[in-house]
């Protein structure tokens, strides 16, 4: 699965919890590349001296998805060159693409849910520290030429499969000769389980998910909107079980605008 995503995309953010779903319950038949394609953003599109107009693409996505982010970010925020933030998780993937998709994971914590300016080095370093990655090596990595030629291959590889929108997801199989799926935009879960089905050519059946705590420990930040997504849950049973995990002092809860983020705590 080519992933074609924008860091600084709220759209991009709110397709997270149906990635993570669907990696849970059919990760053994796929892999997930990330491809950084900022420059068809509907952020981009948008001048970062025109904040205002930003503010409100955060709010209508918020609001329509249930996905939250700090829509202030953009009172607050003075980023300029967001493409930096994209160089930066390709240094970071120059380390292992695990270790980038983590990367890509913190930086857009840092921005949607912390308001944080993710083209700062001091936001970047933190970041790299926060995912795992050897700070000496990714601060040599960072605008290194490998990191820009990744990033060129990236734009080179949105244009080749004609990407025009992000985020679109592309599904391939192992047949070379045969087309993907393109898939632009944000669809019910259904849709990709269906796609993946028909990719496989073979009916699914899919994991058994982990208990909630041990689905924290692991991704060690979500929001109840993405266990409710990921546990198939109502709303509010999905915040009464994160609460049992709250008083347990297994969790910590992050309040934000539209929705709550919770964070794992380590003893």
């Amino acid at each position: 699965m080519y992933v074609f995503v924008d860091p600084l995309c709220p759209e991009c953010w709110s397709l997270e919890p149906y990635l993570r779903k669907l990696s849970l319950e059919y990760g053994r038949f796929f892999t997930i590349r990330p491809i950084l394609s900022n420059y068809l953003s509907p952020v981009d599109r948008h001048t970062f001296h025109t904040p205002q107009k930003l503010k409100k693409i955060y709010e209508r996505t918020a609001k329509r998805t249930g996905i939250s982010c700090h829509t202030d970010t953009w009172d607050e925020s003075k980023i300029k060159t967001p493409w930096i933030a994209s160089l930066a998780i390709k240094a970071a993937e120059l380390q292992g693409k695990r270790l980038g998709k983590i990367f890509l994971r913190k930086i857009q914590e840092s921005l949607f849910l912390k308001k944080e300016n993710i083209t700062e080095k001091s936001v970047l370093m933190n970041c790299a520290e926060t995912a795992g990655l050897d700070l000496e090596e990714f601060k040599s990595d960072l605008h290194s030429s490998p990191a820009k030629k990744a990033l060129q291959c990236d734009i080179k590889l949105t244009t080749e499969m004609e990407i025009d929108y992000i985020p679109s997801i592309v599904f391939f199989n192992q047949k070379v000769d045969e087309q993907g799926i393109k898939v632009s935009g944000i669809y019910p879960y259904d849709i990709y389980v269906r796609i993946l089905t028909e990719i496989m050519k073979t009916a699914l059946i899919p994991s058994e998910k982990p208990p909630l705590q041990n689905f924290i420990e692991f991704y060690r930040v979500v929001s109840s909107k993405e266990v409710s997504i990921v546990y198939e849950w109502t709303l509010d049973k999905a915040e009464r079980e994160l609460k049992k995990l709250q008083l347990k002092q297994i969790v910590k809860r992050i309040p934000i605008k539209y929705d709550s983020f919770w964070k794992y705590q380590d003893k």
